[in-house]
């Protein structure tokens, strides 16, 4: 029990005592107290018991529907921005409840009402991580419809990123492309010419069509060469980069700072998918590994030791996928940073067993012989650089140590710990 959890409590169980005006209020209280809510506080409070009350009281008419949609669009949207875990709202009788008046108001004819369909497909969306199949079929098209206003207002601009923040929430990935594909295309490619959207709606944007390569890879087409992913998600990296303050302590950003560290975090993630699941080779990979460098040299301190040790999962999947070429991790400077990262005193598991791994590729890539002459002066080439870099540093040996420690874990199955 915190401040922040003890506050929301108290105002919430007043909530069914007070008129629909004065309810209002004091459910705009309770939303500035979720904006202050860290994870572990989410979880506290947003638990199946407190969905089921709701459930009640709209039953007994002691909340008012346009009240509830409005707290719960909010706590899906805080959810969904910092990331929380938490699956309460989903075994509640309140999740049934708007089941059923989702598919319901979508069935209306004349009388439907497309506000109240709006906000019930977005804080749906937003809380539930397990959505079936009829509600998606429901949802994704009013998101979409959402999300393609063009009106630059700051409100639209809100609307559409919750739009856009909701269908990233969306985890079923064998969607039909005629559901979504057109309208994210329109989306990508307008904003391309007049960047109407915020930095975390772009993200948004772009995650819901990498996430969508883990069931069809038809779509890396239109990702990589009609989209161009690689050129944009770089240039976007950059300029959260550029951004962040990173002298400044996470507990000491504004709302708006760590809103920006977030969508950088995000970036680094959906680049992990895009370079384990993108077999189509393109030119503006290096380009990409570059950007990830950026931020690992970034945030190299003390104050933002995580992201840094984020940026190796997307640089480990870089150097299994063959279609990203040695030379593109050279160029990026890839392999350099990799080397500064072990060396680092207080290196975590993950990112020494993304180190390793990073290493154990390359060197796997770089023993495959060609029959071509000039593939295989290109290969040995490659080879000679990458060991020059690690003599430099005084790596060959602890480099030639790590394939040992791997080729015997594999063998043995005894150091999985550390892979």
């Amino acid at each position: 029990m915190t401040d922040n959890t003890k506050m929301f409590n108290e105002l919430f169980y007043e909530l069914e005592h007070c008129r629909k005006d004065k309810q209002r209020k004091k459910i705009g209280e309770m939303n500035e107290i979720i904006d202050e809510m860290n994870e572990e506080e989410h979880k506290f409070v947003f638990k199946t018991e407190l969905y089921n009350k709701m459930n009640k009281m709209i039953e007994k008419k002691k909340m008012s529907m346009e009240n509830a949609t409005w707290m719960l669009k909010h706590i899906g949207y805080c959810k969904a921005l910092k990331n929380v875990w938490n699956r309460c709202f989903e075994y509640s009788t309140l999740n049934e409840r708007f089941e059923r008046m989702i598919i319901e108001e979508e069935k209306k004819k004349e009388e439907k009402n497309k506000r109240l369909l709006i906000d019930l497909c977005e804080f749906y969306v937003l809380l539930n991580d397990n959505i079936n199949s009829e509600i998606i079929s429901i949802c994704v098209p009013c998101l979409l419809k959402v999300a393609s206003d063009k009106e630059e207002s700051g409100e639209t601009r809100k609307e559409v990123e919750i739009a856009l923040l909701a269908l990233s929430n969306i985890e079923n990935y064998f969607l039909r492309q005629e559901l979504y594909l057109k309208e994210i295309t329109e989306i990508i490619e307008y904003q391309k010419k007049h960047r109407n959207l915020t930095r975390l709606a772009y993200w948004s944007v772009w995650d819901f069509l990498i996430h969508r390569l883990l069931a069809d890879n038809s779509l890396e087409e239109v990702i990589v060469n009609e989209l161009h992913f690689s050129r944009e998600a770089a240039r976007e990296l950059e300029e959260l980069t550029r951004n962040v303050n990173w002298k400044k302590k996470e507990e000491e950003m504004n709302k708006e700072e760590a809103k920006e560290k977030l969508t950088l975090k995000r970036w680094l993630e959906t680049f992990s998918i895009y370079f384990l699941r993108c077999k189509l080779w393109n030119e503006e990979n290096a380009g990409v590994i570059n950007s990830i460098v950026q931020v690992y040299r970034a945030a190299k301190g003390d104050n933002h030791r995580g992201i840094s040790d984020w940026c190796t999962y997307p640089l480990r999947n870089a150097s299994e996928n063959r279609v990203v070429k040695i030379n593109d991790l050279l160029k990026g400077r890839a392999v350099e940073a990799v080397l500064e990262e072990i060396r680092q005193p207080t290196l975590d598991d993950n990112a020494m067993r993304n180190c390793l791994y990073f290493f154990l590729n390359v060197s796997k890539r770089l023993k495959r012989k060609t029959n071509n002459e000039a593939n295989e002066a290109k290969r040995i080439e490659l080879k000679r650089k990458i060991f020059e870099n690690m003599e430099e540093e005084g790596y060959e040996d602890t480099i030639t140590s790590f394939q040992e420690l791997l080729s015997f874990s594999f063998e043995k199955n005894i150091l999985l710990i550390y892979l």
